[in-house]
């Protein structure tokens, strides 16, 4: 069965990635394959993971590109080296550009942990944004996987999920609980969807 070719851009500890590698051991992601995870940091734990699950690996150190440009041009080159059909940042702490995206409109997704549009956006990553639920009091919270623009946290929604802020949460708490619930719960289903889509898409053009 022809399966959309995924690589999952990391830059930490690797466990959304440990989701859609759990997910894919048990066939919930059947349209897609984890075919590759790229780094930005050459000692994230992440890579670890993918070696472990037997996926190749890449790193494209942030820190010896002066030129962000150079960068997104490197990493480009990796993803056409890999034929990579679709691209998942999992935890990948940097903003592409527009010229990046364009080059996979619609086929770049990540996970946010709140409820777009609600504590999103520049600044807004990690216990930052549960700190931040906190403070403001808000009863739920949640998960979203969107396709990624040029605007932090501003593409398209594909699924989202709520979680109930309890009163004795801190914001380690309520990041764990949102990672289980929600978290680790849509983003494999989004791979899926959005997998499905490019796969149609790519069927669609040979028989045209």
């Amino acid at each position: 069965m022809l399966k959309a070719r995924v690589a999952v851009l990391v830059s930490g500890g690797g466990t959304n990635l440990q989701a859609l590698i759990d997910a894919q051991k048990a066939g919930q992601m059947n349209s897609c394959e984890l075919t590759l995870v790229v780094s930005s940091k050459p000692d994230a734990f992440a890579l670890t993971r993918a070696a472990e699950a037997g996926i190749p690996t890449a790193v494209v150190d942030i820190k010896s590109f002066t030129d962000r440009s150079e960068f997104e041009k490197k990493l480009l080159e990796v993803l056409c080296e890999n034929i990579i059909d679709m691209i998942v940042l999992a935890g990948f702490m940097y903003v592409l550009s527009r010229d990046f995206v364009s080059s996979y409109l619609e086929k770049i997704v990540n996970v946010h942990p709140s409820l777009i549009p609600a504590f999103c956006g520049d600044g807004f990553y990690g216990l930052r944004v549960h700190k931040a639920v906190l403070d403001y009091g808000v009863k739920v919270t949640g998960a979203t996987v969107h396709y990624v623009n040029e605007i932090t946290d501003g593409g398209k929604i594909i699924l989202q999920k709520a979680v109930e802020v309890k009163d004795t949460d801190t914001p380690e708490s309520l990041q764990q609980r949102v990672m289980r619930e929600a978290e680790w719960v849509i983003l494999p289903k989004a791979c899926e969807i959005v997998a499905r889509r490019i796969l149609n898409e790519k069927e669609t053009e040979r028989e045209t």
